[in-house]
């Protein structure tokens, strides 16, 4: 006979025994330890690069086994939460962005990011009306002092600053771009207003990807050490039919940035 509290019905008014309640799911232990550190380390006391509680300390901490608290972990560094350092123990792992290296382009950064399952950001740091050097002018293929417009863009996934970028784009391609247009949250990939506003379209891009020192307001927005090096890229880009549109520096946070190459298959 249930223990459940009888009831009336509107209808009859007689008692109708409640349905019986389904027990709750038990969730595996493992699972719920590693939910508690991904809770854990969403807390602000927590940064990317982070050391999280050792296997020990967890498994007094939650009074549960030590071999179940591994198998947390584990599951957490196989989703790429979390990382193993064989000197430094476990970290919680820096964001990476995976640039293309390759001669296709079309995609700007913040689509790049978001493809990658993280969330982009980006602040404007510079904006003027400027004039071709001598070495942005070879670049673009156009005389040395022709009319340009520059911007400067700090770059971030996750909330972490990894990239800064500045653009340089020939005055009489984009003539009424203003401050504005990239002042404006939706405004992540300039390839995109280039299409649609311009009927620019961003087909082909050369790419030389170097390492070297960091100026000092560079180390400063990206969090590195005063000399310290960074993945340097000159980026060309041209429109579909082999005209220079825009000429790129950019300066990547080494740790979270990876250029890859596409995958071609070679000859038997």
């Amino acid at each position: 006979m249930s223990n459940e509290p009888a009831t009336k019905t509107a209808e009859t008014g007689h008692e109708q025994e409640a349905a019986p309640t389904r027990p709750p799911r038990r969730v595996p232990v493992h699972l719920a330890i590693r939910q508690y550190i991904q809770d854990l380390i969403a807390s602000p006391d927590y940064a990317p690069g982070d050391r999280v509680p050792s296997e020990r300390a967890l498994a007094e901490q939650l009074g549960a086994n030590r071999m179940t608290v591994r198998k947390a972990i584990e599951g957490l560094v196989a989703a790429g939460v979390l990382e193993r350092d064989s000197t430094s123990g476990t970290r919680i792992a820096m964001p990476r962005v995976t640039r293309p290296a390759g001669t296709r382009t079309g995609q700007g950064v913040g689509r790049v990011i978001a493809d990658g399952g993280g969330v982009p950001g980006h602040k404007l740091l510079h904006f003027e009306q400027g004039h071709a050097s001598p070495r942005v002018a070879e670049r673009l293929q156009i005389p040395q002092g022709t009319e340009l417009v520059v911007f400067r863009r700090l770059w971030s996934v996750n909330g972490t600053p990894f990239c800064i970028e500045t653009s340089h784009v020939p005055a009489a391609l984009v003539p009424d771009l203003a401050i504005e247009d990239l002042l404006r949250e939706e405004t992540q990939s300039f390839y995109a207003m280039l299409k649609a506003r311009y009927g620019i379209h961003a087909g082909h891009a050369e790419r030389v990807i170097s390492a070297g020192p960091v100026q000092a307001m560079e180390g400063r927005l990206l969090d590195l050490k005063p000399g310290a090096s960074a993945l340097l890229l000159d980026l060309l880009i041209r429109d579909q039919s082999g005209r220079p549109v825009e000429y790129v520096r950019s300066v990547n946070h080494p740790q979270l940035v990876v250029f890859k190459t596409a995958s071609t298959d070679l000859p038997v």
